[in-house]
């Protein structure tokens, strides 16, 4: 039997029956404040490490969320230290996940104080980000060996009707017809930067069908806001949860990936590896339906009437450096995350051109 909301600490909901919920996306304005409100009822209502965590690498991010939240988040870190060093004193047992443990052990190695925000810049075309905290982030699954892109769901593995992430929901209802949550981003990479899980109680893998990059599109072309888009990540493309999902955040300015200079969008630049544009749904469709028959990963970006497809190599592919296992749709666009600052001064175009075109299939 599958697992049900009730089941799981969600709320007992009959999907068809659910009581009417404006959309997450009916405007920017809305967006940004139900995204801040949430955080800060969440911090408020729940203790734990998870939450904190959440909260901070939410805030960290955005630098207006962070002049909201910082005096509650120290406070919370101060009390939330204290109390990790009795338990551990005491050598009583933890009650809190071992992922969230060692990324608070670590936060609090760094100290508070010395927590740095997310610093952005460019690099010719390229968006390069620094972000010390999502470091700390589990890899999951994106760091596994691929061996197809159709994982069967696995009930007793992380996935998204786990009873502790009915604390981390920023919205539940019904959207473009279909039930749907959206959650937090616990290490967020992208402004406003949720989780969308379309239908959670089928339990699908990661594995997209037509129906619901159907719903993608079309969530993507009627938002009530300018700027939603999705991205998506297939297995053995970044892809960290074997769970159907999305990944929802806004984009006022387009991606690198989006640039009209580039071939693939009309333009005469070449990217670095090879990336189609579809304004079609059905198009697009046909173009995943053969990349599944030939078990190619791949990593996708939604926009208002557009799908951004790039086709790749495996996350585990010998072609790739360590440091770029992990890239997904973010840097297939041309966004990258860097965890240090060395990093983060140093990275110049050629050298994120280069590792771009190693993901060539």
């Amino acid at each position: 039997m599958r697992a049900g909301w009730h089941h799981t600490g969600f709320p007992s909901v009959v999907p068809n029956r659910m009581s009417p919920q404006p959309s997450p996306f009916v405007s920017l304005a809305a967006l940004e404040q139900n995204f801040a409100k949430g955080l800060a009822a969440m911090l408020e209502s729940h203790r734990g490490l998870g939450v904190y965590i959440l909260v901070l690498a939410n805030a960290a991010y955005d630098k207006t969320l962070w002049t909201q939240l910082a005096p509650a988040l120290a406070r919370r870190h101060a009390e939330l230290a204290a109390a990790l060093t009795d338990t551990l004193r005491c050598g009583d047992t933890l009650a809190e996940p071992d992922d969230d443990v060692m990324v608070f052990l670590k936060l609090n190695l760094i100290g508070f104080d010395h927590l740095g925000l997310m610093e952005s810049r460019c690099a010719g075309p390229w968006d390069v980000m620094f972000n010390p905290l999502r470091a700390l982030r589990p890899p999951r699954i994106s760091g596994q060996t691929f061996e197809g892109l159709l994982r069967p769901f696995d009930p007793a593995g992380f996935h998204f009707n786990k009873p502790f992430l009915a604390k981390e929901l920023l919205w539940e209802g019904n959207l473009a017809g279909k039930p749907a949550r959206l959650l937090y981003n616990k290490f967020p990479f992208a402004r406003l930067h949720g989780l969308l899980v379309p239908e959670p109680l089928r339990e699908l893998p990661q594995t997209l069908t037509p129906e619901l990059h159907g719903w993608a599109w079309h969530l993507c072309a009627h938002a009530g806001m300018r700027g939603l888009c999705l991205g998506y990540n297939s297995s053995g493309a970044g892809a960290s949860v074997n769970h159907l999902h999305f990944q929802s955040f806004v984009q006022t300015d387009p991606l690198p990936v989006q640039d009209p200079h580039f071939a693939h969008n009309g333009g005469s630049e070449p990217y670095p590896l090879p990336c189609k544009r579809f304004t079609e749904p059905a198009d697009a469709w046909l173009e995943l339906d053969r990349l599944h028959e030939r078990n190619i990963p791949y990593n996708l970006i939604y926009s208002k009437n557009c799908l951004h497809l790039v086709a790749r190599v495996p996350q585990d592919s010998g072609t790739l450096s360590v440091q770029s296992r992990g890239y997904g749709w973010s840097e297939m666009a041309g966004a990258v995350t860097l965890f240090s600052r060395e990093a983060f001064e140093d990275l110049d175009a050629a050298e994120f051109e280069r590792g771009l075109a190693s993901f060539a299939p």
